[in-house]
């Protein structure tokens, strides 16, 4: 393993000298606060931002979109992350105005269900709901039905991934791409890697926070062993869509977003690999801390512009 980002590390020391309680010693609704701060981000200007709700499996599913001047625009349908547990449209705001604007795509931010109120398969389910609204409506909003992308990070990898997956199982809509930041593909019940062992503790997210995140959004066992909600569990990865992989170095979730790029390539499924190896979880929404969150985004951008051609 390479060595911490200068920029990375002194961000750590501030989060330390701020005398935050952990995300797993917080109730999910202090959890959620203590995100936003950190990702707290004033964004870049994007020509159309507007605010409405979609139907959904249990009631409707608010969602923002994030739209260039003109029209017939790609779209990135984005879920963002949180351990499925924290995070909202608001504390991604500056994340999907940078997506939007680095690759010149429309960028539709889904606000799916949360754990504990709401465990798996709610956020999937809203997820794959929110897909099929852009499939359908992509017109209607001034985007191309035919360049329709999924993507997030974390936890909203994680969706993309079983998304694409589970349109691929359900013959539901053609998925153009699908971007995926530093994506928790992996099963607690199955699989075990070195980098959770190697960055457990002390790179922003930590090994108890993961284990407070996967107790909330599956409760039941059984759903341990589900590839919906651990896509390093699906037994085919042929038909799905051409992906980029994004990793930190840093990361506890680093081991698990490479061997699903590597599951994928052997699926034959074209993918981009990013890794930042100074890195830590979470870094691209930092933009107002990291060189490497801006960096991150353009990569992103040029990786989601080729495949929008």
């Amino acid at each position: 393993m390479g060595e911490l980002d200068p920029q990375a590390e002194a961000l750590l020391e501030t989060v330390e000298t701020m005398s935050r309680p952990p995300t797993y010693a917080l109730s999910p609704e202090s959890a959620r606060e203590q995100l936003a701060e950190l990702f707290a981000s004033e964004g870049d200007p994007v020509d159309r931002v507007e605010d409405f709700s979609i139907s959904g499996p249990d009631g409707s599913i608010p969602v923002r979109l994030y739209a260039p001047a003109g029209e017939d625009h790609p779209l990135l349908v984005f879920y963002h992350g949180g351990g499925w547990v924290i995070g909202d449209v608001e504390t991604y705001d500056a994340v999907c105005r940078a997506l939007s604007n680095a690759a010149d795509c429309a960028v539709l931010s889904v606000d799916y269900r949360l754990a504990p109120e709401h465990p798996f398969p709610a956020a999937v389910e809203d997820a794959y709901t929110a897909l099929e609204w852009a499939a359908e409506y992509a017109e209607r909003i001034n985007c191309d039905p035919r360049r329709v992308a999924v993507g997030g990070d974390s936890a909203g990898g994680n969706l993309a991934a079983a998304t694409s997956l589970m349109s691929r199982d359900r013959d539901g809509p053609e998925i153009a791409y699908q971007l995926l930041i530093y994506p928790a593909v992996a099963s607690p019940a199955v699989h075990e890697f070195p980098s959770h062992e190697e960055n457990a503790e002390g790179y922003l997210l930590e090994a108890a926070s993961i284990e407070w995140f996967v107790e909330r959004y599956l409760p039941d066992p059984v759903d341990h062993r589900n590839a919906y909600a651990a896509p390093l569990l699906a037994r085919d990865y042929s038909d799905l869509p051409p992906a980029t992989v994004l990793t930190a170095g840093f990361d506890p979730l680093r081991d698990e977003g490479r061997e699903y790029a590597d599951r994928l390539e052997s699926a034959g499924v074209p993918v981009e690999r990013h890794e930042y190896e100074g890195m830590i979880h979470g870094f691209v929404n930092l933009l107002d801390h990291l060189d490497a969150a801006g960096e991150a985004i353009d990569a992103l951008g040029a990786d989601l512009d080729e495949a929008f051609r």
